[in-house]
């Protein structure tokens, strides 16, 4: 079996955990904050989103991967 089909189910399914896991995080940060407390530069930097952005890092880079074998 070929690389190709695994790297990209694995790849498409990482970057949409990610993007999914990212959206819940950033409505609990939302909802976690008074009203007009955080600005929304503060939101994408806070620390419990680098979990996400790391997941949608792997399955760009197993994408990029993927694209080199075809």
């Amino acid at each position: 079996m070929t690389p190709q089909p695994v790297l990209s189910i694995i790849s498409v399914a990482l970057f949409v955990i990610g993007l999914v896991g990212n959206g819940f995080e950033m409505r609990k940060i939302r909802l976690s904050t008074a009203e007009g407390q955080l600005v929304p530069k503060n939101a994408f930097l806070d620390k419990r989103n680098f979990k996400w952005y790391a997941l949608i890092g792997i399955a760009l880079v197993l994408w990029a991967i993927n694209g080199s074998y075809t």
